[in-house]
């Protein structure tokens, strides 16, 4: 069975949108330790310290650890951690073009396959009163820049490029490439 190491219900979702058979178990990791602004070296370490700690936690299984972060190009934009930080986030992608990057690492059949993929997003003016209701929502709770693109965000989109599975949390698409027709109902 595939062990997804990640609590997040985004990416249970994804996994399961593509058929793919699948366990979710998480080891922990402070991702708070690790000190950088870069996003891609941000999500890069991240992913592998997750990934790292299950596969102490889980030797012989194959398994998946991902993490995702935004940026608006001069920052980070991680979980918001109130509505408040939530608003300030989301401004910052309001009307702007920014960056969802998610690194991931797989163990599969004994072999190690690490990537980084990025979903770029250019996104109109947010409307005040539709940000607000969704900041009331708390569906931002526990997503990276409080963004969901297949959510909220969705009708600002002017642009993408990219992979929306990258967006939220797990590009499927190549994760499928590693895995091939394994795990996979048909």
């Amino acid at each position: 069975m595939l062990i997804l190491c990640s609590s997040s219900s985004t990416r249970a979702k994804l996994l399961k949108k593509f058929k793919i058979n699948f366990i979710q178990k998480s080891c922990p990791f402070d991702e708070d330790n690790v000190k950088t602004d870069d996003p891609y070296e941000f999500v890069t370490l991240v992913s592998y310290g997750k990934f790292k700690e299950c596969m102490k936690c889980f030797k012989n299984e194959d398994i998946i650890a991902a993490d995702t972060v935004v940026s608006d190009g001069s920052q980070i934009l991680r979980k918001a951690k109130d509505k408040e930080d939530a608003k300030r986030i989301l401004l910052a992608q309001s009307g702007k073009e920014i960056k969802i990057i998610t690194a991931m690492w797989v163990r599969f059949k004994g072999r190690i396959y690490g990537r980084v993929d990025e979903t770029i997003y250019k996104f109109d003016k947010f409307d005040e009163k539709d940000l607000e209701d969704y900041l009331d929502s708390g569906e931002w709770e526990g997503k990276a820049g409080a963004c969901m693109v297949e959510g909220f965000c969705k009708k600002y989109i002017k642009e993408v490029k990219g992979y929306e599975s990258t967006a939220m949390g797990l590009c499927v698409e190549e994760l499928l490439k590693i895995i091939g027709g394994e795990y996979v109902n048909q």
